[in-house]
């Protein structure tokens, strides 16, 4: 390598190390939840945006912060079924069950009334 090349990249180089290889393995190890959160994540912004619900606005329905919801919606957030609930709830929309499916032999609220 030339020596201005070499001088010019060494005074531009980062003084932190790049952490590019950990995320990169975070992402594979975790890729299974992931996808997950990614797909709800979408959604979740297409029924804000149809609603007109901002982050700050979602996160009073839900009673937790703007910030969480913020982690939420960058889908790399491994949620609890807690707050996908909280999430059906203030959305009034489906995120863990299609109810366009039939379940044979499933046991229906109307069978605890």
């Amino acid at each position: 390598m030339k020596k201005k090349t070499q001088e010019f990249l060494e005074a531009h180089q980062s003084e932190t190390p790049s952490a590019w290889r950990e995320e990169a393995e975070w992402r594979r190890n975790n890729w299974s939840w992931l996808r997950h959160s990614q797909k709800i994540a979408v959604k979740v912004l297409l029924q804000m945006k149809q609603e007109g619900l901002t982050q700050k606005a979602l996160a009073e329905r839900m009673n937790c912060t703007q910030q969480y919801v913020s982690k939420i919606l960058k889908g790399k957030e491994n949620m609890s079924l807690d707050t996908l609930s909280k999430l059906e709830d203030a959305l009034g929309i489906s995120l863990i069950y299609d109810e366009q499916v039939s379940y044979p032999n499933m046991v229906t609220e109307e069978a605890f009334a």
